[in-house]
């Protein structure tokens, strides 16, 4: 569905100008932001705006806008811009009340799933809304709280009326999110590109790389990726990073034909487990069998029935980490995954360029790697 909200920011990709619109988290801290005025003067703004994550400005008009019940509710239609997007047009509605305990405490209401599984962005009994469309809402609320000169505490509850119909749609029931849609996002903007121009774009990207005469390039799946090399200096080394997005096998084929010397993938667990079956497109829609391969492997490592059973109920790549870990098996079943997935990368480089790769959890830190990544780090020099 497309909106006309007059938000106007565009990227050019396949050679198409292409409109962004913002995430779901982007609308509710734009909601949460007028309720909030709304509650504390009496009157709902004409507009709100927000800067969101990526340092790009939006402003939005609200939607029924009222008081009631003590409290004030206010609403943002999500606008996915030119992507398509099954969330765009839906309603985003926060209400916002008073409270005794002081700061900002958010929960999720109606369509706003319910995590059931551990190993999430959030606890067993939490919201589904991760924690920066989290940090997104509570910034925005308190920049109204501030200019209001309002130091007492505020209840933020976030729902998405048709969010539980469009959930079943989803990958939600198998993660263990049950009665609505996450709130998801890094950015809080949605950059439109369809699967072949995103992976045009992945392939220039590395032949530009080639052309300006790099012999090395460091290949990550997004913005996870990219912090981490940062957090690690790895971006400061003067090789070329390309986000290679779900595209690894092309991305892999288009350093073959770049004549590079070494190629260093680095990501999350959450994609890069997909290595150890050979799965060279990672997006869920083709293969989401992360906890099948944890568990095959920690089998052939001589896990017990109880744990494997364990391990293909999980909710993600993290919470097969802990339940290895608590079966004393993590190191194990971490180097067996990594060699089958040095193999499968190894067969893909076909002996055009040396390849490997540093696998990383957000809450676990750095897992392990694959192949000799030293000797390619030291290859740089």
């Amino acid at each position: 569905m497309k909106m006309n909200t007059g938000f106007e920011h565009y990227i050019c990709t396949g050679g198409k100008r292409l409109r962004c619109g913002y995430t779901t988290g982007t609308c509710a801290a734009l909601a949460a932001a007028g309720a909030a005025e709304l509650l504390l003067t009496g009157t709902a703004p004409a507009t709100v705006s927000i800067t969101t994550p990526k340092g790009i400005p939006v402003e939005v008009p609200l939607e029924q806008c009222r008081l009631e019940g003590g409290g004030a509710s206010c609403a943002v239609r999500k606008d996915g811009g030119d992507d398509v997007d099954a969330t765009a047009g839906l309603a985003v509605f926060a209400h916002v009340e008073r409270q005794d305990a002081p700061g900002i405490f958010l929960d999720g209401g109606e369509g706003v799933g319910r995590v059931t599984k551990p190993g999430l962005d959030q606890p067993v009994g939490a919201a589904a809304i991760n924690h920066v469309p989290r940090q997104m809402i509570e910034q925005a609320v308190l920049a109204v709280c501030a200019g209001q000169d309002y130091s007492g505490g505020l209840r933020v509850t976030i729902s998405i009326p048709g969010g539980a119909a469009l959930a079943k749609k989803t990958f939600n029931p198998e993660l263990g999110i049950t009665g609505g849609i996450s709130i998801l996002g890094t950015s809080g903007i949605v950059e439109p590109m369809s699967l072949q121009a995103l992976a045009d774009t992945v392939v220039l990207e590395i032949r530009q790389a080639a052309a300006q005469g790099h012999r090395h390039i460091i290949l990550t799946p997004g913005n996870y990726g990219m912090d981490f090399l940062r957090a690690l200096g790895l971006d400061r080394r003067g090789v070329p990073v390309v986000k290679c997005s779900n595209f690894t096998g092309d991305a892999l084929d288009a350093c073959a034909a770049g004549n590079f010397a070494s190629v260093l993938l680095v990501g999350h667990i959450g994609k890069l487990s997909k290595l150890a079956g050979g799965i060279m497109n990672t997006h869920s829609r083709y293969a989401d069998c992360r906890t099948e391969l944890f568990c095959a492997h920690a089998a052939v490592c001589g896990a017990s029935t109880a744990v494997c059973r364990a391990l293909m109920n999980a909710a993600s790549s993290d919470g097969c980490i802990a339940i290895l870990e608590d079966a004393g098996l993590r190191n194990a079943v971490l180097e067996h995954m990594f060699a089958a997935a040095f193999h499968h990368l190894s067969r893909r480089a076909a002996g055009n360029y040396q390849v490997g790769a540093l696998v990383f959890s957000n809450e676990y830190g750095l897992l392990g790697q694959a192949g000799d990544v030293k000797e390619i780090i030291e290859s740089w020099i």
